[in-house]
């Protein structure tokens, strides 16, 4: 059990320390009081991320999301075919020519930190 108390994430360094102590307590058996910490601590960084997102993101369909938030973090587009395993896939969704799948939409999600939902808006495919 940790001694720290949670507070509303304010800043990246409460969101990193939120996220590290999540990764420690993810599995948490029901009913313990690490399992109660694990369940605020999604709440707490739900609400941040979702924050971010109000924030700093515009309007834009998911496509333009990835590539904002890749530019955000420096990432290129072979940063993102390592995480998904698929170059090929990748350059057609990033050019429109392939719609992104569950897969990589729950992936890109936890890597951009991007709400899910964000990215399963409906846009247009080129053909």
């Amino acid at each position: 059990m940790t001694n720290l108390q949670w507070f509303i994430i304010e800043s990246e360094n409460d969101y990193e320390a939120a996220m590290a102590r999540y990764q420690e307590i993810k599995y948490a058996e029901p009913g313990s009081i690490e399992h109660k910490e694990k369940m605020l601590l999604v709440r707490l960084i739900s609400d941040y991320e979702q924050k971010l997102v109000e924030d700093e993101l515009p309007e834009a369909d998911p496509v333009e999301l990835i590539k904002i938030r890749m530019e955000d973090f420096g990432y290129k587009p072979a940063d993102l075919a390592r995480i998904y395993g698929d170059d090929s896939t990748v350059s057609k969704v990033l050019h429109y020519k392939q719609a992104l799948s569950l897969t990589m939409i729950r992936k890109f999600s936890e890597l951009l930190r991007l709400p899910a939902e964000l990215l399963i808006k409906p846009y247009a495919l080129k053909r």
